[in-house]
């Protein structure tokens, strides 16, 4: 015979398990709606676009819609239609590495589009190249006239382009003097959270201007490079290239030019050091060349 005590206790644990039983299950209930109503969109990769420019240089930026160039090729080669035939219309910066006309003659055939309003530049960003002679001098006297504000980068200073985002000035540093391509803005690009998505861009930065950017970056490296100088003897020595250890990289570079570029010698040492040569692209085989650099993830090709 059960006892009322006893009977009242088994009442009790009843209700207690068949309560518990509701709990779990309204929880999943609502924890799953809550799931559905708040889902995270996937993370938006930088692009990087390699322009065709030929014997020049011209490298695209892009993330969540935000777009930015690091030179403009030369002059006669229509970069200004690229980018409207891409759907771009703004630019948020754009970055004149030093004062040769393969990198700054694009950007002196823009005034037009931006007076016309069929193109927007945020900011001109330049370096102290202290050797600046008229191309410069004409960028700058056209970045007056259209009124877009200019900024002058050394070593430590960074740009602003989309969050999460680090774009850092390497080289040049603030002391000393430094013009032609020896004045070469460097910057690397990363990924705030997954730093080994990295681009490092170099213009036309020498090999003595290299050893000395390794003399103060002993650590630099970038899983995508942009070749020095397309891809000159002058450029891309062992050490840099042993050091910055790219899994891609990236010549622009005319179809049949004048200078021999790139030479047998740079393709060899690129060839040494990534161990593969089909990682190794130029624009004037390849055309245009994509990549994205995604977080967790480093840089893949397009």
């Amino acid at each position: 015979m059960v006892s009322y005590r006893n009977a009242n206790g088994w009442v009790f644990f009843w209700v207690f398990i068949c309560g518990l039983a509701w709990s779990v299950a309204l929880g999943i209930l609502f924890s799953g709606c809550t799931y559905e109503s708040s889902g995270s969109a996937d993370p938006e990769p930088v692009r990087v676009t390699f322009l065709d420019v030929g014997q020049g240089l011209a490298v695209l930026l892009e993330n969540e819609g935000r777009f930015a160039l690091y030179d403009t090729g030369p002059d006669s080669v229509g970069v200004v239609d690229s980018l409207l035939a891409r759907g771009i219309d703004s630019l948020a910066w754009i970055l004149l590495s030093h004062g040769h006309r393969d990198h700054v003659g694009g950007f002196l055939e823009m005034g037009a589009a931006v007076m016309a309003g069929r193109l927007h530049v945020g900011r001109l960003l330049v370096g102290p190249d202290t050797a600046s002679g008229p191309i410069s001098d004409s960028a700058l006297v056209l970045a007056s006239r259209l009124r877009i504000p200019v900024d002058t980068l050394v070593r430590g200073d960074s740009v602003w382009f989309a969050e999460g985002l680090d774009v850092s000035v390497q080289w040049p540093p603030e002391y000393g003097r430094f013009g032609e391509n020896g004045a070469s803005v460097v910057v690397r690009v990363s990924q705030a959270q997954a730093p080994e998505a990295s681009l490092l861009l170099t213009g036309d930065l020498d090999s003595v201007g290299e050893r000395r950017l390794l003399e103060l970056s002993p650590n630099l490296s970038a899983q995508l490079l942009q070749v020095g100088h397309h891809g000159s003897s002058g450029s891309s020595s062992l050490p840099f290239l042993s050091q910055v250890s790219p899994r891609y990289a990236v010549i622009g570079v005319g179809k049949d030019n004048r200078y021999g570029h790139p030479t047998a010698e740079v393709l060899k040492k690129l060839e040494l050091v990534m161990g593969d040569s089909a990682a190794v692209f130029r624009t004037d085989l390849h055309g245009s060349i994509a990549f994205e650099m995604w977080p967790n993830v480093g840089v893949i090709t397009r």
